[in-house]
């Protein structure tokens, strides 16, 4: 399966979401390849996995929550969090896109420092 087909089969409103956090992550992360592992959308940078994505019942979700993302956004994120390293989008809500490519460019900062 390819990442438009993991979107394509979610109902409307996780589609929507889906579609908006896949275009914030890949405008924030020029570069990145995209996969499905573990059964859900995958975001990779110089063959290493940099976010996940994943739709469910009530909301979307985005993992994983760094150090680096805490330290930055920590008081943006609070609202979405739930767990250590998850982050939950309502989907009766609007989602964050600039927070989320501002989390997505923090994220590529971290993976090219750790090469």
């Amino acid at each position: 399966m390819t990442v438009a087909a993991y979107v394509a089969q979610t109902p409307p409103p996780a589609r929507r979401a889906l579609k908006q956090l896949r275009a914030a992550i890949k405008a924030a992360a020029p570069g990145i390849t995209e996969r499905i592992s573990y059964r859900i959308p995958t975001f990779e940078l110089d063959g290493r996995y940099l976010l996940y994505i994943a739709a469910f019942k009530e909301h979307v979700g985005m993992y994983p929550v760094t150090a680096g993302m805490l330290a930055k956004h920590e008081k943006a994120i609070a609202p979405y969090r739930t767990g250590k390293g998850t982050l939950r989008f309502p989907l009766d809500a609007p989602i964050p896109v600039d927070l989320v490519t501002r989390l997505a460019k923090v994220r590529v900062r971290e993976r090219r420092a750790a090469r």
